[in-house]
């Protein structure tokens, strides 16, 4: 499975931005896809993961109610909707898939993206 982030960029505080990531190599419609974020010196921290079927989605603590996750209809794409971005929002943001375990942690997915930087600006 390969995963190609995209749509990161330089923003000022305040606006939003838009992440996709695609898949290919496999169908992803019965696996759930999420998103991580790595700021530089900080450990990967938890964005937001969506299930197989689309109908539960979990969201980190920092990003609840500012970032929504949602999938494209051929399932093997995945968005990140980012609004109200904050300066502490910047970091390489990456996609992955859902393998089992805590969907909050890295290490229960299995295939990754290779990243996409997002930068706000105050």
């Amino acid at each position: 499975v390969q995963l190609q982030a995209s749509g990161g960029g330089l923003v000022q505080a305040g606006g939003s931005l838009r992440l996709s990531c695609a898949a290919s190599g496999r169908t992803l419609s019965s696996h759930g896809l999420g998103w991580f974020r790595q700021a530089p010196g900080k450990e990967r921290e938890f964005v937001a993961t969506i299930s197989w079927n689309d109908a539960t989605t979990w969201y980190g603590d920092s990003v609840k109610g500012r970032f929504t996750i949602s999938r494209g209809n051929a399932k093997n794409t995945v968005y990140l909707q980012m609004n109200s971005l904050k300066p502490e929002d910047t970091a390489v943001y990456y996609c992955a898939v859902y393998g089992s375990g805590s969907v909050h942690y890295h290490g229960s997915h299995t295939y990754w993206g290779q990243g996409t930087l997002v930068t706000v600006s105050s």
